[in-house]
C-alpha cells in the first residue's frame, strides 16, 4: 500500500466500531497499521476481514508483563496509537497516556469512546444507536411515526471514526511544528453533534421542526423524498433547484398538470399525491430510462449488489470484488498516489 501516510506507523489496540474503521482509513491512506489482539481472538462481526484490511496483526496478552513490554516497545517507535477502551482501562493495562508518552513523547494518542472521557456517562456502555439517540440525530431521522436507525453510518463511522482520522492527521501536522505528540479525546456524541451543525443552524433560524417529515431534508418536501414504483422498488428524488424541479415535472408528464407552485406548503399534499401516483404507475426500470437524460436528480434506490454494478460506481471502482464479496475501495484519492495498490 502506498499513499500520503506512507512511513507513518499506527498501533491499533483491538476494539470494535470506530477504532477498526479509523485504522482501516489510515491504512488505506498508506500508513502501516499494526493491530494488537488478544491471543486466539478471531475477527468479529464488527471487525470483519474487509474492515481489517491493510493491517499486520500481532497477538499479545496485555496482562502478561513480558508481552506488555513488547507492545510498549512497538509504541516507542510508533507515530499513532488508537484505543477504544472505556475510560481507565488502558491505564489499568499499563498503556495509558502517561506510560506511552514516557516511551514516546512524539506519540499521537487517540482515545475513542461513545460518551467521551469525561461526564456522568463516560464509564457506561452504549452502541451507535444510543449515542445518536442522545444527540438528537436519531429523533430527526425516520418516518413521522418512528425514528429509524441509519445503520452505524452516522455514529460509529461517519462520526467517531472519521473524526478520529481528522484528529490524528491534525495532531501529526501539529507535531511537525511542536515536535511533541498529542492526546486526543474522540467521543461519538461530539462527532455526531458536529455533523448535526447544519441542522442546528436551520433550527436556530426557525427553518427546521422537531417533527419528522416536515423539513427540507427529511422527506417533508415532495421534491426531496422517496417514492414507490409499481414493482415495489423505489426512486429517490432530490429536485430542489427550480430547473431540476421543472425537469422532474417534465419526466413525470406533469408539466402542464396545473400543480401548485414548488414552494407552496399548502399545495405540497396535492403535489406529493400526484408524484406518488405517477411513480407508482411504472416499474423502477422505466423511470431509470425516463430520467437517464434528464437532469432532475432522480436516482434509483439500489441494493448493495445493484450499487456495485451502477455505471458511475463501476467506472470509479468505488465498490469492488474482495476476497469475501463486495468491498469499498479506499477514499479519498490522490493524484500522486495510487491507493488501490
Amino acid at each position: 500500500m502506498t499513499g500520503p501516510l506512507s512511513g507513518i506507523l499506527v498501533i491499533e489496540l483491538e476494539g470494535l466500531g470506530p477504532v477498526p474503521h479509523a485504522g482501516m482509513q489510515l491504512a488505506d491512506l498508506g500508513a502501516e497499521v499494526v493491530r494488537v489482539v488478544r491471543p486466539g481472538e478471531h475477527a468479529s462481526l464488527m471487525g470483519s476481514a474487509h474492515l481489517l484490511r491493510g493491517r499486520r496483526v500481532v497477538a499479545a496478552d496485555l496482562k502478561d508483563h513480558v508481552q506488555l513490554s513488547g507492545v510498549l516497545g512497538m509504541i516507542r517507535t510508533a507515530d499513532v496509537l488508537l484505543e477504544g477502551f472505556r475510560p481507565g482501562v488502558a491505564e489499568r493495562l499499563g498503556l495509558g497516556p502517561e506510560e506511552c508518552f514516557a516511551q514516546n513523547p512524539r506519540l499521537v494518542y487517540a482515545r475513542v469512546t461513545g460518551w467521551g472521557q469525561s461526564g456522568p456517562l463516560s464509564a457506561t456502555g452504549g452502541h451507535d444507536i444510543n449515542f445518536i439517540a442522545a444527540t438528537g440525530a436519531l429523533h430527526a431521522i425516520g418516518t413521522p411515526d418512528t425514528p429509524v436507525p441509519p445503520l452505524s453510518l452516522l455514529g460509529n463511522y461517519g462520526g467517531a471514526a472519521t473524526y478520529t482520522v481528522i484528529g490524528v492527521l491534525s495532531a501529526l501536522l501539529q507535531r511537525e511544528h511542536t515536535g511533541r505528540g498529542e492526546l486526543i479525546d474522540v467521543a461519538t456524541i461530539d462527532a455526531v453533534s458536529s455533523l448535526m451543525q447544519a441542522i442546528l443552524e436551520l433550527r436556530a433560524h426557525g427553518e427546521w421542526s422537531d417533527r419528522r417529515g416536515e423539513n427540507l431534508l427529511d422527506g417533508g418536501r415532495p421534491y426531496y423524498a422517496v417514492y414507490s414504483c409499481s414493482d415495489g422498488r423505489h426512486v429517490a428524488v432530490g429536485a430542489m433547484e427550480p430547473h431540476l424541479y421543472a425537469n422532474l415535472l417534465t419526466g413525470l408528464g406533469l408539466r402542464d398538470a396545473g400543480l401548485p407552485d414548488q414552494e407552496d406548503p399548502d399545495g405540497w399534499p396535492l403535489v406529493r399525491a400526484a408524484f406518488a401516483r405517477t411513480f407508482a404507475a411504472h416499474p423502477r426500470a422505466y423511470w431509470e430510462r425516463v430520467f437517464a437524460e434528464l437532469d432532475a436528480c432522480v436516482t434509483p434506490v439500489l441494493t448493495i449488489t445493484e450499487a456495485a454494478d451502477h455505471p458511475q460506481l463501476r467506472a470509479r471502482q468505488s465498490l469492488v470484488d474482495g476476497p469475501n464479496g463486495i468491498t469499498a475501495a479506499p477514499a479519498p484519492r490522490f493524484a500522486s498516489h495510487d491507493t488501490h495498490d
